[in-house]
């Protein structure tokens, strides 16, 4: 049976609780955003990643959404910046209040069923280097069990849950899991400067609970003047697929939102704009006002005259 859909005026966040760590991260480099939903198995091993496999220190700051398993008590005694509601709150709130407990100028938004594989962030920070300014959007590479995500390496299953991770399995296939830099960076785990995603307003709230957040704010980026969108090849997480929104609540539809918004269709934006998982050539290319571009605008405009 379909999902029934959440639309924007149905949006009711919860307040919103901060809570700074008491002991700052000395020499952090970056910002890590998790948003965590009663998943602290995974959660947990998310973190532990993180600091296992980083080649500096981070900052790691959680938005808890409920945490009745839990978590909240956990983020806590772990000492962790944490951003907590009673109830969940979806991605695009609890990743706006997350980041606002940034420290530093780059700010990582990851999700909380992903490990982080070594050199992860090295292959992020040596690629800003190689840019040379602060106007872009970084992705890691994911190594999926399944699924057909533009850029990720799939399939390769090493377990559905932190009990079943056959970490020792895929920290000895990273050699052989490789792919070159690809374009139309968009998903999770994201790297941006901080000074852009302020400058652009972070997550969209009307996208509430959270679907199509990233192309929206790939867009919001694009508009911004940024053009360079890049996968990296050789940062890499293990992602478990669906662990932190398979469930049962009313989503948003993404897609009417956007071509509402922005007068074109997701799949154009990724496709033909950004070139979501193709090979990366360079920076992303204006929009074409072509026949495709007329044709897209076309498909737009029926959310537009559905109301």
């Amino acid at each position: 049976m379909a999902r029934a859909r959440h639309t924007p005026l149905e949006t009711r966040a919860p307040a919103v609780e901060v809570h700074p760590a008491p002991h700052p991260v000395e020499g952090a480099r970056a910002t890590v955003v998790i948003p965590s939903w009663n998943n602290l198995p995974f959660l947990e091993l998310c973190v532990r990643s993180i600091r296992e496999n980083s080649a500096w220190p981070h900052q790691i700051v959680v938005h808890v959404n409920e945490g009745s398993d839990g978590t909240l008590a956990w983020v806590r005694a772990q000492g962790l910046d944490h951003t907590y509601t009673a109830s969940n709150a979806g991605i695009c709130f609890t990743v706006n209040a997350a980041a606002a407990l940034a420290r530093t100028d780059y700010v990582v938004y990851m999700n909380d069923d992903m490990y982080a594989c070594p050199g992860w962030d090295r292959a992020l920070f040596e690629a800003v280097a190689r840019i040379g300014h602060e106007r872009f959007l970084l992705s890691g590479t994911m190594i999926e069990p399944g699924g057909k995500t533009p850029g990720s390496l799939v399939p390769h299953d090493f377990g559905d849950h932190p009990t079943r991770f056959r970490e020792p399995d895929l920290l000895a296939s990273l050699g052989s899991l490789v792919r070159g830099d690809w374009a139309g960076a968009t998903s999770p785990p994201t790297l941006v400067h901080r000074r852009m995603w302020e400058i652009v307003g972070g997550y969209s709230v009307e996208f509430s609970p959270g679907m199509g957040t990233d192309p929206d704010l790939s867009m919001k980026l694009w508009l911004a003047g940024v053009r360079e969108f890049r996968g990296v090849g050789e940062s890499r997480v293990y992602h478990f697929r669906h662990k932190s929104v398979g469930r049962d609540i009313a989503l948003n539809d993404d897609s009417r939102q956007f071509a509402v918004k922005y007068g074109i269709p997701i799949s154009y934006f990724l496709r033909e704009v950004l070139r979501w998982g193709e090979p990366y050539a360079g920076p992303a290319a204006e929009i074409p006002r072509d026949l495709r571009f007329r044709w897209a605008r076309a498909r737009a405009l029926r959310y537009r005259l559905a109301g």
